[in-house]
């Protein structure tokens, strides 16, 4: 079965008929950095096989990621809700894979003649609003053990493969922690059967007890993306 965007896959027909020509597949590369803080936004970009990470580095140098992006969004959605720039955010891929690119133009033209069209925008924004108050909640409240299981389940299910090409130096980059707590709960995950890893790929061997070690934000973003946008 091909891989597809469900947020593209979303759109109304004949919105999706009209855009369908700015469309352009292309593969990522894992550190290509997409939009940088500050940056006017002229493409928006709807992953299909590939993980988008948002980041913030503080002034200290210091980087923390806010969000995930993967097969059920898109990057770039300010370009045509108010804002053409980035924030204070920078979206870099940290999984390698395929996207979709189309220029911003042509969707906010859409976006502005096409109720139906904003309201999918609309409750996609939502969606991701969920996300960010989720993952504050879940670092403030959850320990590293539960995110690092919660974060493998949305990757998973965000590039559709149980077979993660990432670093644990990266993961402890995102999730805030050391190289070597990350390096203890891999190594009791994979002692337990749940996942195996070797240099580079993360591989979850058993998504159910995978889920059962996370924390419960996984099933309720999960919850309130299907309820928004019938994600299945």
């Amino acid at each position: 079965m091909p891989k597809e965007n469900l947020l593209l896959r979303a759109l109304p027909a004949d919105v999706l008929e009209r855009v369908t020509p700015h469309l352009k597949a292309l593969s990522l590369a894992r550190g290509k950095v997409l939009h940088r803080p500050g940056d006017t936004i002229h493409d928006l970009y709807f992953p299909l096989t590939c993980l988008i990470s948002v980041t913030v580095t503080m002034g200290g140098g210091k980087t923390a990621e806010t969000g995930v992006i993967g097969n059920r969004e898109v990057v770039g959605i300010n370009a045509f809700m108010g804002g053409r720039e980035t924030t204070q955010t920078e979206y870099v891929v940290q999984i390698p894979g395929d996207a979709i690119r189309i220029a911003a133009e042509p969707l906010r033209e859409e976006f502005d003649r096409n109720t139906e069209m904003r309201n999918v925008m609309l409750k996609y924004t939502q969606a991701y609003l969920a996300q960010i108050s989720q993952n504050a909640a879940c670092n403030r409240l959850h320990i590293t053990s539960q995110r690092f299981a919660r974060w493998l389940l949305e990757a998973r299910d965000r590039i559709e493969s149980d077979q993660l090409v990432l670093t644990q130096e990266f993961l402890g980059e995102m999730l805030g922690v050391r190289r070597a707590s990350i390096n203890q709960i891999a190594s009791e995950y994979e002692a337990g059967n749940i996942i195996k890893t070797r240099r580079g790929q993360t591989s979850i061997v058993d998504g159910e007890k995978l889920e059962a070690a996370s924390c419960e934000c996984y099933a309720v973003l999960k919850e309130e993306y299907d309820r928004l946008l019938g994600v299945k």
